[in-house]
């Protein structure tokens, strides 16, 4: 360590401030390295540092002359000038304005020519307006400061030319902010950025960064790595460094060398002049990499080319191979030949989805792929503005398409022919089902048929044969009736065989053995029919003999009759009886031959008989017999009809009997019934007692039956419900069967009584049950409710016991066991919260319910609930006690534990054991020392009398015990500093000079033991040796600080104790050589603290570059791994793990740079650990710049992993939202009526809006496609094809929802139409109705109204129905137009329509004909009515024309009243010729008895004319005879009026004035015809 240079020194890390001090303590007056400086050194500095300013400044301003002069020749070299003085050469104006053309590419004003100063100040000023037009501030520079050669505005101006033409044009964009900087700022950002990871580069300035050359030599090898090999350069020999860039940069960059090596590696070098040279760096490299760049684009375009050929090469190929698998396979799939079997069927089904669901997606990916191919080629053309690609003809996309196009229509063909096929098949197979199930069917009714028709269990007498024959019919009947099922089977035979069914002989074979069994049924039928109706005549023969041998018995019982009479007359009467019998006999004998003949003919059958031919010998054998028996008793009665009066007697008396025993046996016969119906009554009887007693036991039970009070009584009371219950439905029937029993022995007994009674006692019986029941079930749900209260009322119990039986502890354990045992509770008592809500529950639906006991209910939930708060409250309440105990607990243990410590240092204050003076020190020491704990402990009592208060404030219930407490501990403390205090004072007087000598002599010892550890120096081998050494040289430091204290406290105590003279004098000796021993140890304590930081220093440098090596390659492997991620979350893993690394790297940054520029300042020490040091910085500095570079290049890798795997989920994402939308837009619901569908269609166009709105997704996933190809990204052509994709979805998924659209809106039109035309045809068919009404009316007046309400009801009818049909018409067509799908169904609807109103039309129109028809007809029995009643009223008029009123009628009155009369019959014959005519055209319409009754009407009516006319004839000849009567009167009496007046002129004297007078004739007695005479008869004639 001897080797060590002073440099060494300077590094120490902690001043020894306190050996200083004690330094200071000691040191005598007579130092005076602390006196000031006198007043002239300070102005000789002054003026010293004032020169050194000055001479810094030229020597900058010479340094930017020196650049700024190369830097103006670098750019007037191009124009071919040269300056060599800077300040002159800048004067006359020429040389600025050429540098400003050269620099700005602009033509200036020409200068001026001329040497004069105004030339020159011209020329100046025109460049300094051209800087000013260029927005360049020129602050305080003018043309004359130039022309005047001012080195500071010329330097100044030339600066802000630099910054202007190259210095302000550079702006470098951040990574981190964003923010875009410029200048000067922007320079400095891209030098650090360029050297960013080269060890001891660290670029901050412009002016000492520079100075060892590195960063120039980082800057060429960045870009140039061929011409600097940085590994070798080292820091300390910076002009090495710097001529190596500076001659570097000229002869291979071509960079004019602005700077000479001692320009910059000075002290302070110029600013300025290092920008201007790096600028020239920046614009040279900036130059660089743009043609850099250019020739990657052109070698970029290039591989695009020979890669797009290769691509489109590889797209015909895939092309002309899909192509052919498409034609290919449509070849296959159009054969349309199918398997004749259901199964056959679907395996070509299943292999048809297979190849739908296998083959052809993967092919369709193929077709996919090769438009994201064909797209990414014309999209690698279009970027390079090429031609695009033109597929050779047959392998173009269209070409594809129109093929995929011909493969989807031969699938489709395929598919439906298959799904027809299949339908076909499944029908055929139902039908066969049908048929073997009908066949089996159709078998066993034959086979039993069959059977019944072959037995001949016929009878033998003739009911049972005419019963049999019957049944016979009815089996007849049945078979007949089941012809057409047989048929059935034989037409579903045919069905299958026309259809083809593959298993068709299996089908014929059982259809013909099902007809055979037919065939052999009916003959079987037949066959049995003839022998029944064999069967049926011989029992008709043999009835008929039975008739008559009943017959013969009767005649014989007549024969044998004794009587024979008691008279003559009697017995002629019986002999004439008996005439007639034998009469009788004789024809009954034909009769009985043509019976035996009939019977015998029977006995004579081949083949089947009906019966034994000897048992119908034998009867007609026995008819024989009792033939001729009669016969022979007719002959024997006749012979003996002459017997006496006895026979006849006995005869009668016989009959008598026989009649009175008749009699007897009605009666006997009436008896016995009479008594069976005693019987059954008297059994009902019994049996309606029994049904009242149960009626009436079950009753009582009923009303004695109270609601129990436990749920099991409850219970129990139910099942016995549910048993009578039973038993009640096992009696219904009983009671049933007494009322039909009742009904079947008819009224009149006293059962018309008990059955009513019966029946309302078993309703009120039922109606008990059911209120019985209702309370039953209200009554096991209360109990139900109480089971559950009285299970939450325990828990209740049990809590409020848990509650009230608890006492507070003693204790802070078992308080906080309390606690825990206390929450465990409260956790139980939520946990049986859920009992309370049940209970709650339970009670609100008896409520709900209507329950009886729902209020009562109600109040226990009530009372539970108060009880369960007050249990909650208890709980919290004793909870707070808990804590509140737990707090106090705490207190009091604080204060226990303080009182047992006052109590233990009590006993250590008042141990009054008495030792020896030289323990006295130490006893006094150790006193001390309790006393400072003692004082540090009452902070201990300040936390406690604090805690109590703040107790005592919140809980004032524990105020009295914590006031008693802290009072308690107060006096304790008082008491232990009042003997504390004691004892010190003791001991303070006990000890004195002799503690002071002896503690001296202790010091001086451990003072030489001290000095002897510092004679060994070894600093250490390594760092833990060096920091044991430290620590060791720090304790020695504290333990001299300590002694100093120890002194200073002895020397205060020596100089307060009144010591004698020899004790003081001992005493200031050992006090002087103690105090020169620990001046003597501060030097070498101070010295090896030096040599033992510089070591610890070295050796922590070593160790520090270890340690960061091994964390920097502790971290490059996870820089440097290669792995991505499979996937978006996998990506995302690896980006946040490398920024967390990237983080960590960054955060690690100064602290390596630390270590770094430390391990830099001791490597250029000449020693064995520097050289160690020196290796370890080299390692350590290529570690972390290959640690920085692969994290930025892993980050930059996964950053574009990033970006592609986003796409990639982004993609995923919009293709599941698109197979969501494409799984709705494929439903095939359509709704099932038109509000539905409509619904549906809402719903969709929502759902084409979400698609629409999507479109701005698809459009940021195509522009992120567009970058990462732009990127020139390795799975360019995977993006391409998964964009291509996505856009074909998206595309696909609009067509579809267009698709659906349009199916939905055509399903929508077609339910409004379908609703239309429902709703049309309903009004049609109601119109239909009413048209065809077949009313007709009943008179006149009432077909008048039905015409005028028909007339309305056919031009509303017409109206209407004309509007809405041609609006229906009108939507059919405009959606056939528009290609709807059921327009095949739409045109059938319309025909329909436009039918039945065509229909209607011509049902309105046969009914208006038929109204105006029906009208005619009565119009004309109206009008036939209302004329023969018109003529009936003329004919009753005629004989008051013919009897006039007036007492003395004229005739010129009759003949006018006559006239009037014929006048009226004028206007009838009109009406009478028009119902002629009306008849006549209603006879050519009607037939029948419509035809009878005109005639018939027409016939009154001409008859009652005709006899109006007659009588009218009539009365004008009574009139015509009347009036020449009256004529004839009058004529008389004027005659006689006349021969009175010629009487009386006879006897006067006047003379004739007339000359009819002179004639003696009558004054013109003549009258003229009337005007107008009857047309139907002649005038009337006149005198």
């Amino acid at each position: 360590m001897a080797q060590i240079p002073g440099e060494v020194d300077n590094m120490e890390g902690l001043p020894a401030s306190n050996n200083n001090n004690l330094a200071t303590r000691w040191e005598s007056p007579d130092r005076g390295w602390e006196r000031e400086q006198p007043a002239a050194s300070t102005a000789a500095a002054s003026l010293f540092e004032c020169s050194r300013i000055k001479a810094l400044a030229d020597e900058r301003e010479a340094v930017q002359k020196k650049t700024f002069t190369k830097w103006v020749n670098s750019h007037l070299a191009r124009v071919g000038c040269h300056i060599g003085d800077l300040y002159v050469d800048l004067r006359d104006g020429f040389v600025l304005t050429r540098l400003l053309e050269v620099l700005s590419g602009e033509q200036l004003p020409r200068p001026t020519r001329g040497r004069m100063r105004i030339h020159s100040l011209e020329n100046v000023d025109k460049a300094l307006q051209f800087l000013k037009e260029q927005r360049v501030h020129l602050e305080n520079v003018g043309s004359h400061d130039i022309v005047d050669g001012n080195h500071r505005l010329t330097l100044g101006l030339v600066w802000t030319i630099i910054l202007r033409f190259q210095i302000q044009v550079i702006k470098i964009e951040t990574e981190d902010n964003r923010e875009t900087r410029s200048a000067k700022d922007a320079l400095l950002l891209w030098c650090q950025m360029k050297t960013a990871g080269y060890p001891e580069v660290n670029i901050q300035n412009f002016t000492t960064s520079w100075r060892d050359g590195l960063a120039f030599n980082a800057l060429i090898h960045r870009h140039r790595p061929d011409l600097v090999d940085f590994s070798k350069l080292t820091k300390s020999n910076a002009n090495y460094n710097l001529q190596r860039a500076f001659r570097t940069a000229e002869q291979h960059l071509g960079l004019a060398r602005l700077l000479d090596p001692e320009d910059v590696n000075m002290e302070a070098p110029d600013e300025k002049s290092i920008i201007t040279y790096v600028v020239s760096f920046y614009h040279y490299f900036s130059k660089m990499k743009a043609l850099a760049v250019e020739g990657k684009r052109i070698g970029k375009v290039l591989d695009q080319v020979l890669e797009v050929g290769k691509i489109i090469e590889r797209y015909e190929e895939l092309a002309a191979e899909l192509l052919a698998w498409i034609h290919r396979t449509v070849g296959l799939i159009s054969n349309q030949k199918f398997a004749n079997s259901l199964s056959g069927v679907q395996q070509q089904l299943q292999a048809f989805t297979a190849y739908c669901t296998l083959e052809k997606p993967v092919k369709f990916q193929e077709k996919g792929n090769l438009e994201v191919l064909l797209f990414s080629i014309q999209s690698k053309l279009r970027a390079c503005n090429r031609r695009l690609f033109v597929p050779r003809e047959g392998c173009g996309i269209w070409d594809i398409d129109k093929a995929w196009g011909e493969l989807e229509k031969a699938e489709h063909e395929r598919e439906a022919a298959l799904r027809a096929e299949l339908i076909r098949q499944e029908k055929l197979e139902l039908l066969a089902q049908r048929f073997d199930h009908k066949v089996a069917m159709r078998e066993s009714w034959l086979n039993e048929n069959q059977r019944l028709v072959s037995q001949d269990n016929f009878g033998y007498e003739l009911p049972a044969v005419e019963a049999a024959m019957k049944k016979h019919e009815a089996i007849e009947a049945d078979i007949a009736a089941y012809e057409e099922r047989v048929q059935g089977v034989a037409e579903l035979a045919q069905a299958l065989a026309a259809e083809g069914y593959y298993d068709i002989r299996r089908v014929a074979a059982q259809r013909d053995s099902v007809l055979r069994q037919w065939a052999l049924l009916t003959g079987l039928v037949g066959a049995r029919r003839t022998r029944l109706e064999q069967n049926l005549a011989l029992q008709k023969v043999f009835q008929e003999m039975v008739y008559m041998v009943d017959w013969m018995e009767e005649m014989q019982a007549q024969l044998l009759s004794p009587e024979c009479g008691q008279h003559l007359v009697e017995a002629d009467d019986l002999l004439q009886k008996h005439g007639l019998l034998e009469g009788d006999i004789v024809a009954q004998s034909e009769r009985v031959e043509a019976l035996n003949a009939a019977a015998l003919r029977f006995s004579q059958l081949q083949g089947y008989q009906p019966c034994d031919p000897q048992v119908i010998c034998n009867r007609v054998n026995h008819v024989h017999g009792c033939l001729a028996e009669l016969q022979e008793q007719a002959a024997r009665r006749r012979g003996a009809s002459g017997a006496g009066p006895l026979v006849v007697a006995l005869q009668v008396r016989v009959v008598e009997a026989e009649q009175l025993f008749a009699e007897v046996t009605e009666v006997a016969a009436l008896r016995r019934q009479w008594l069976r119906d005693a019987l059954a009554v008297y059994r009902m009887f019994g049996e309606v007692h029994a049904c009242e007693l149960w009626i009436g036991e079950k009753e009582q039970w009923l009303l004695s039956m109270r609601v129990p009070d436990s749920l099991d009584d409850v219970e129990v009371v139910q099942h016995r419900g549910r048993t009578n219950l039973s038993q009640m439905g096992v009696n219904s029937p009983k009671k049933a069967l007494l009322a039909a029993d009742g009904a079947e022995l008819g009224p009149g007994l006293a059962l018309d009584e008990w059955l009513p009674h019966l029946e309302l006692g078993w309703h009120k019986l039922l109606g008990l049950w059911e209120a019985r029941r209702e309370a039953l079930v209200q009554a096991h749900i209360y109990q139900l409710f109480l089971r559950d209260l009285r299970q939450a009322l325990v828990v209740l119990r049990n809590q409020e016991m848990a509650l009230s039986g608890a006492e507070l502890p003693g204790t802070v354990e078992s308080v906080e066991e309390a606690l825990k045992q206390h929450r465990d509770f409260l956790t139980t008592m939520e946990l049986n919260q859920q009992k309370m809500q049940v209970a709650v529950q339970a009670a609100e639906g008896l409520l709900r319910q209507g329950n009886i006991y729902g209020e009562q209910a109600q109040e226990a939930v009530t009372r539970l609930l108060e009880k369960n708060q007050e249990n909650q409250l208890r709980a919290q309440q004793w909870m707070q006690k808990l804590y509140d105990q737990l707090e106090l607990q705490h207190f009091l243990r604080d204060c226990h534990e303080l009182d047992g410590w006052i109590h233990e240092k009590m006993l250590m204050a008042r141990d009054g054991t008495r030792e020896d003076n030289h323990k006295l020190h130490k006893r006094w020491l150790r006193h001390q020392a309790f006393m400072a704990e003692l004082a540090q402990n009452k902070e201990w009592l300040e936390k406690i009398e604090r805690e109590g208060q703040q107790l005592m404030q919140e809980k004032p219930e524990l105020a009295a015990s914590v006031r008693k407490k802290l009072g308690e501990i107060r006096q304790c403390w008082a008491e232990l500093e009042s003997t504390t205090q004691a004892k010190a004072r003791q001991l303070f007087e006990a000890s004195k000079a002799d503690q002071l000598v002896q503690s001296f002599a202790e010091l001086d010892k451990k003072l030489l033991h001290m000095e002897s550890q510092l004679q060994d120096v070894d600093p250490g081998g390594d760092l833990a040796t060096v920091n044991s050494q430290l620590k060791k040289l720090q304790s020695m430091e504290s333990q001299v600080e300590e002694w100093y204290r120890e002194v200073g406290e002895l020397q205060a105590q020596t100089a307060a104790l009144p010591l004698e003279p020899a004790s003081k004098e001992l005493v200031g000796e050992r006090q002087n050589a103690v105090g020169e021993r620990l001046v003597r140890l501060l030097e070498p304590l101070q010295e090896r603290r030096r040599l033992l930081l510089a070591s610890k220093e070295l050796h922590q440098v070593a160790h520090d570059l270890d340690d960061e090596l091994a964390w920097v390659q502790e971290r490059l492997p996870l820089a440097m791994q290669t792995e991505r991620g499979n996937g978006l979350q996998a990506v995302q893993q690896h980006i946040k793990k490398n920024q967390g690394l990237r983080r960590e790297i960054q955060a690690h940054g100064p602290r390596l740079e630390e270590v770094l520029e430390r391990a830099g300042m001791l490597s250029s020490l000449r020693s064995p650990e520097a050289e160690a040091v020196r290796r370890g910085l080299e390692q350590l500095q290529s570690a972390w710049a290959g640690l920085r570079e692969a994290a930025e290049r892993r980050q930059q890798a996964l950053d574009a992993a990033f970006q592609v795997e986003q796409y990639y989920f982004d993609v995923a994402e919009v293709e599941a939202w698109l197979g969501e939308q494409e799984l709705l837009m494929m439903s095939e619901d359509k709704g099932k009526d038109e509000q539905s569908t409509l619904q549906l269609l809402k719903k969709h166009l929502q759902l084409e809006q979400g698609v629409e709105n999507y479109e701005e997704s698809i459009a940021q996933l195509s522009r992120q496609c567009r970058a990462l190809l732009e990127m020139g990204h390795p799975d360019s052509e995977q993006i391409s094809r998964r964009q291509s994709q996505v856009d074909r979805l998206y595309v696909a998924l609009k067509e579809l929802g267009e698709e659906r659209r349009v199916a939905l809106e055509q399903q929508y039109w077609l339910y409004q139409l379908s609703r239309q035309v429902s709703e049309l045809e309903h009004w049609i068919a109601e119109k239909e109705v009413v048209a065809g009404s077949p009313e007709l009316g009943q008179d006149f007046e009432h077909v008048s109204v039905l015409q005028e309400k028909f007339s309305e009801f056919a031009s509303e009818t017409g109206t209407a129905g004309r509007e809405r049909l041609a609006a229906v018409n009108q939507m059919v067509d405009e959606l056939i137009e528009c290609g709807h799908t059921a327009a095949a169904t739409m045109a059938e609807w319309k025909d329909g329509l436009n039918e039945a109103w065509a229909e209607l039309l011509e049902l309105m129109g046969t009914r208006a004909q038929l109204l105006a028809a029906s009208r005619e007809l009565h119009k004309f029995f109206s009008d036939a009515r209302e004329l023969q009643g018109q003529i009936e009223e003329k004919r009753r008029r005629l004989p008051r024309l013919t009897t006039p009123p007036e007492p003395r009628p004229s005739a010129s009155s009759m003949q006018r009243t006559l006239r009037a009369f014929e006048h009226d019959l004028q206007l009838l014959v009109s009406q009478v010729r028009q119902l002629q005519e009306g008849a006549a055209q209603l006879r050519t319409v009607y037939a029948g008895e419509h035809a009878e009754a005109i005639a018939s009407r027409e016939q009154e009516v001409l008859q009652g004319w005709k006899e109006l006319l007659s009588a009218c004839e009539d009365a004008r000849l009574h009139v015509s005879s009347t009036a020449d009567a009256l004529r004839f009167h009058s004529q008389v009496r004027d005659l006689l009026s006349w021969m009175d007046g010629i009487a009386s002129q006879i006897g006067a004297a006047d003379k004739p004035r007339c000359p009819s007078s002179l004639l003696g004739l009558p004054a013109c007695p003549w009258r003229p015809p009337p005007a107008n005479p009857s047309p139907l008869t002649a005038p009337f004639p006149t005198e």
